[in-house]
């Protein structure tokens, strides 16, 4: 009995290899075949290269990890555990480059970035020096030890004529020096 074809034994067939995705074979998550087929559906253009859906699932790939990551740092800020539409909004109106790709879109449920012009503020309060520490409170020193911090005495000084009459002109005080009378 002759075989024709392949033997059952042998080894002339083709080997089962097992098939290698494109997506795999590029190292992404993004179906390469699958963008393939929606550019040669779409009719863009005539022809489309090998490697033209490759490079748009990586580039598809990497703005989806950009605004994944952001959106994730704005959910934690938050205390979420799940991203909603709120945290994309605000991660891609946070970042400069986002918000100029997507500066035309619209987050369903994305709401506002908050904002308040600058007029619409109160006006801010001038900051208050500390006043010294009172007599008898301690202050902690280099050494470890604790001192008392005492007041220095001040003492009233009767003003003289001579001091009233200065060589060196005051601020905003005239140039022309001072007639007793």
């Amino acid at each position: 009995m002759s075989q024709t074809g392949k033997s059952a034994v042998g080894g002339r067939g083709k080997s089962k290899k097992k098939s290698i995705s494109r997506s795999a074979r590029a190292g992404l998550q993004m179906p390469v075949g699958r963008l393939g087929r929606f550019l040669r559906k779409g009719r863009y253009a005539a022809r489309i290269g090998a490697g033209a859906p490759v490079y748009l699932a990586a580039v598809l790939e990497y703005l989806t990890a950009e605004v994944l990551e952001l959106a994730g740092n704005a959910a934690r800020d938050n205390k979420r555990a799940r991203i909603i539409p709120r945290h994309i909004q605000l991660a891609v109106r946070n970042d400069e480059e986002l918000n100029k790709l997507l500066g035309h879109i619209t987050i369903a449920s994305g709401g506002v970035i908050p904002n308040i012009h600058a007029v619409l503020l109160p006006p801010k309060k001038e900051v208050k020096e500390k006043k010294p520490k009172e007599q008898g409170e301690s202050v902690p020193t280099s050494e470890g030890t604790v001192e008392p911090v005492t007041k220095p005495k001040q003492t009233k000084r009767k003003k003289s004529k001579a001091a009233s009459v200065t060589s060196e002109p005051q601020p905003g005080a005239e140039l022309t020096p001072a007639v007793d009378a």
